[in-house]
């Protein structure tokens, strides 16, 4: 699989994402003829937070409610809320193979669903705008 970034110009702050997952080139299409992009990987799970969080409009058009969102003893990396749908999102940065995300990723769906309350009130006070309960899609 492959992406082709068809930019006249050749791009040199173009961020790559490396799913260690699935292996995929990225391409840039300068006149025709495309040039291989070299993937530099994060060292640290903290820069692909930053980057994210200072673009998820632009990657996922998701509207930042906090980042280190803390509730009950966990640590949600990114909290979202993607207006489209009317739903929270929650971004976990892994930047090491990790086999219980899954798992991690189950634990924050029981939580969000067990304390609505508190990701409404969160969504609330950071955004300045007034969301109800009902206005959410938690399904």
């Amino acid at each position: 699989m492959c992406i082709l970034v068809n930019d006249e110009k050749p791009n040199k702050d173009l961020i790559i994402f490396k799913f260690k997952l699935i292996s995929m080139k990225l391409y840039q299409n300068e006149k025709g003829l495309v040039k291989l992009i070299k993937s530099i990987p994060f060292k640290l799970e903290k820069e692909i937070q930053s980057i994210v969080e200072n673009n998820l409009g632009e990657f996922f058009d998701l509207k930042l409610v906090k980042s280190e969102f803390s509730i009950k003893s966990f640590r949600i990396d990114t909290l979202c809320f993607d207006t489209t749908n009317k739903s929270f999102v929650i971004i976990e940065y892994k930047n090491s193979k990790n086999y219980s995300v899954i798992d991690q990723g189950y634990t924050y769906l029981s939580i969000l669903l067990n304390n609505k309350s508190d990701f409404i009130l969160e969504y609330n006070e950071h955004t300045n705008n007034n969301l109800r309960r009902d206005d959410v899609d938690w399904s």
